[in-house]
C-alpha cells in the first residue's frame, strides 16, 4: 500500500541557549551557543537537506553547575541573521506571550518573512516560568488563563497578518487593537506558520483550533500514535488540520555498547539541582511534562530518547513517523558533528525506507 502522507520534515532543535540541551556537565562542545556556531549548524543542517531550525526562548539560567540554559540568544534578532545568511531551510522564533506585544510580534514577524523570502515561522509560547519572569514581575496566571490569552494572541498576530493594515481591530479582557496597521505583511501567504508546544488538554484543544504545528513532548515512543491521533482529531472538528512535531534526543553509535557509554557519562555528570529547578518549574506550570524523569530532563531536558545503532535510530525514527509525527526537531549531543553525521550515516536509511525523499 502506497504512502500518502507527505515525507517526514526534519529539524534540529537548536543550541542557541548554552548547555543546550541534556541537564549534565559532559558536553562535546560547551560553546555552541554562540552565534557563530549557530551559524555553521545552521548552514551544514541546510547543506545537508533539512527542513526546519527551531529555537528555545529564555530570560534566566536554572542555576546548579551548568546554570543550565543561562546564556542564550534572543530569537528574533537569531532568526535574522540566520535567515540572511541562508536561502532554503526554515527559521523559526519562539516568543512568550506576556513579553512580546501581539502587534509588536506580528511587525517583526512580517519584516523577518521579507528577509527569508517566506522562510519565517512563529512558535508561541503561553509562558510558564515563574523563574524567569519573575525578574520582570511579570505574573504567571493560571494554565487555563494562560491558553485564554494566547489564543486571542494568535488571533491578532493573524488578524494583522491578513487583514488590509489599518483595518485590524481586537477587543478582549487581555489585548486591545483598534485600526492595527502592520506593514510589510509576510510574504508567505495567508501567513507563516504559527506552532505551540504542549500536550496538556488547553494546549491541545487551543492548536487544534488555531495553530498549523503542535509541538510535542512524548514520554515514550508508545504514546506517539494516542497523542498525535487526539491532536489532528481536535483540529479535524474545526475542518482544518495540523502537523505534529515531536522532540527526540537522537544518539548513534557504532555499537549500542558504544552509546551506553556516552549515556553514561551524561547521567554521570547530571547537574541534578539545574535538573530539578527545570522540572519542578516545567511539570506543574506547563502541564505537559508530567510523567517525565530526571533521567530524561539530564539526557535531554525531557526529549524522547532515540539511541542506538545507526540502524536502530532509523528504525526508532520511522516508528515515530509512522505514528502520526509529521516531524521531529532533534536535540543532538555535538550539534555540527552529528548534524553532518546525520547526513552521511542515518539519511540513506530514512531514504530507503520511505520516510524522506
Amino acid at each position: 500500500m502506497t504512502n500518502m502522507r507527505a515525507p517526514l520534515s526534519l529539524g534540529l532543535f537548536m543550541p542557541n541557549c548554552s548547555n543546550g540541551y541534556s541537564i549534565s556537565t559532559y558536553k562535546p562542545d560547551p560553546d555552541d551557543w554562540t552565534f557563530a556556531s549557530n551559524l555553521r549548524i545552521a548552514q551544514a543542517a541546510e547543506a545537508a537537506g533539512f527542513d526546519f531550525l527551531f529555537p528555545v526562548a529564555k530570560w534566566k539560567g536554572y542555576g546548579g553547575r551548568t546554570n543550565y540554559l543561562g546564556t542564550s540568544l534572543e530569537t528574533m534578532t537569531w532568526a535574522s541573521a540566520l535567515l540572511a545568511s541562508t536561502s532554503r531551510i526554515q527559521v523559526f522564533s519562539t516568543v512568550h506571550v506576556p513579553i512580546f506585544h501581539p502587534l509588536v510580534a506580528a511587525k517583526m514577524g512580517g519584516t523577518l518573512d521579507h528577509i527569508g523570502n517566506g522562510r519565517w515561522g512563529l512558535n508561541v509560547v503561553s509562558g510558564w516560568s515563574e523563574r524567569e519572569f519573575g525578574q520582570m514581575h511579570l505574573p504567571v496566571i493560571p494554565h487555563r488563563e494562560r491558553y485564554a490569552r494566547t489564543a486571542d494572541y494568535i488571533e491578532i498576530v493573524k488578524g494583522l497578518w491578513t487583514c488590509e493594515p489599518g483595518t485590524f481591530n481586537h477587543h478582549s479582557p487581555w489585548y486591545d487593537v483598534t485600526d492595527g496597521w502592520v506593514s510589510p505583511q509576510p510574504v508567505r501567504r495567508p501567513h507563516p506558520p504559527i506552532a505551540n508546544a504542549g500536550v496538556s488538554e488547553d494546549a491541545k484543544n487551543m492548536a487544534a483550533r488555531l495553530c498549523d504545528w503542535a509541538f510535542i513532548s512524548l514520554p515514550d515512543v508508545a504514546a506517539t500514535a494516542t497523542v498525535t491521533g487526539d491532536i489532528k482529531a481536535r483540529a479535524a472538528r474545526h475542518g482544518r488540520s495540523i502537523r505534529c512535531a515531536g522532540y527526540p534526543f537522537v544518539l548513534w553509535r557504532d555499537t549500542e555498547r558504544e552509546v551506553e557509554q556516552e549515556r553514561q557519562r551524561l547521567l554521570a555528570g547530571c547537574d541534578r539541582e539545574a535538573a530539578e529547578n527545570w522540572a519542578r518549574g516545567l511539570a506543574p506550570n506547563s502541564g505537559s511534562f508530567d510523567d517525565f524523569t530526571i533521567e530524561m530532563f539530564t539526557l535531554g531536558g525531557g526529549a524522547l530518547p532515540v539511541m542506538g545503532t545507526r540502524e536502530q535510530v532509523a528504525a526508532q525514527i520511522d516508528e515515530l513517523y509512522r505514528a502520526g509525527l509529521d516531524g521531529m526537531l532533534m536535540v543532538m549531543l555535538d550539534y555540527y558533528e552529528d548534524t553532518v553525521r546525520f547526513e552521511r550515516e542515518i539519511m540513506p536509511l530514512l531514504r530507503e525506507m520511505g520516510t524522506i525523499p
